[in-house]
């Protein structure tokens, strides 16, 4: 079930930093007490192949997402542990060295599993041992979502695991909403910064078409 327009689950997570710190991050919190939109990708596992590809991506673009006043936070069902040890791992060595921004933990798979994000191809009961038997990776599709200044999702996306993110996307979805919510328009199909957005009724329709 989507939670775009929901508020985002108040949860506490585990989580790491490059300088060694375990702490507990809410990514509702996050949002709500600093008064800041927050950018929150999760990616399968730690030492993979697509996966530090865009941990570094994001890191490139970090000072345009704090330009935008967002915060950005990466997640995983790795432990902090694991985290660490990827994070003092060299870039050319395959690692995420360099990486600044919090990383969650959801070892427990507390939060991925209410988002819904979870690889489970097949859940069965298992009545001898009264537990749920999974089958599939238990880790997380590549998920990304956009949390505004009130905790509320203003975007949330899927991919395979795969499929790589753009980041670029990601701040021209903020620069959207910033406008959205600082001039009351609404934006069209490919919308960028410094374009003409739209009076969000027939009439602006009307002639942003005419125009365009």
């Amino acid at each position: 079930m989507s939670l775009v327009g929901k508020k985002f689950p108040n949860l506490s997570v585990d989580a790491m930093n490059d300088m060694g710190d375990t702490f507990k991050v809410n990514v509702l919190e996050e949002a709500v007490n600093n008064t800041k939109k927050v950018l929150l990708f999760w990616y399968p596992k730690d030492f993979t192949f697509v996966c530090p590809t865009e941990l570094h991506a994001f890191q490139a673009a970090l000072g345009e997402f704090e330009k935008r006043n967002t915060i950005v936070i990466g997640a995983s069902c790795d432990t902090p542990e694991v985290h660490f040890a990827w994070l003092n791992t060299s870039k050319d060595h395959g690692g995420i060295e360099g990486v600044t921004y919090p990383i969650l933990a959801d070892s427990n798979r507390n939060l991925s599993s209410v988002l819904g994000i979870l690889d489970i191809t097949n859940e069965t009961y298992d009545e001898a041992t009264d537990t749920i038997q999974v089958e599939g990776d238990n880790v997380t599709y590549r998920a990304t979502y956009i949390i505004d200044e009130e905790g509320t999702v203003q975007h949330e996306g899927i991919n395979n695991m795969p499929l790589g993110r753009n980041v670029q996307e990601f701040l021209r979805i903020i620069d959207a909403l910033t406008h959205v919510q600082e001039k009351g328009e609404v934006c069209p199909a490919n919308w960028e910064e410094g374009k003409d957005a739209m009076q969000p009724n027939a009439k602006g329709t009307a002639e942003y078409l005419a125009t365009h």
